[in-house]
């Protein structure tokens, strides 16, 4: 593989992504710039005390940011994380994809050193 893998930042960004809800408030935050908690519960089968506690868990691995406007909390997508999590996930696909060339190769190449029958 040719990039290092950041291990905590990237297994703190698999795991938060692991849970289709935090997908989805990352999904909602992304069309919408910025929202609440209480706005971002609105849209979800989930009470905004637990919209909160999957922020919380988006925020630690990196991908949002909380910030206090008034009274309220606002939260974006920070795509940094995320940017080095994509980039990781495609350096380990090249290396797999010319792990998998070099067997095709070597497949091919015994295939044509068959003897005809």
């Amino acid at each position: 593989m040719t990039e290092e893998r950041p291990a905590a930042a990237v297994d703190g960004v698999l795991a938060a992504l692991a849970d289709p809800t935090r997908r989805q408030l990352l999904d909602l935050l992304a069309a919408r710039g910025s929202a609440t908690a209480t706005s971002l519960a609105e849209g979800l089968p989930v009470s905004r005390q637990a919209v909160v506690k999957h922020l919380a868990v988006l925020d630690a691995a990196g991908l949002v940011s909380g910030g206090r406007i008034g009274r309220e909390v606002r939260y974006a997508v920070r795509p940094a994380a995320l940017d080095a999590t994509a980039r990781w996930m495609t350096a380990l696909a090249a290396d797999w994809d010319r792990r998998l060339a070099r067997i095709k190769r070597v497949a091919e190449a015994a295939e044509r050193d068959l003897p005809l029958e």
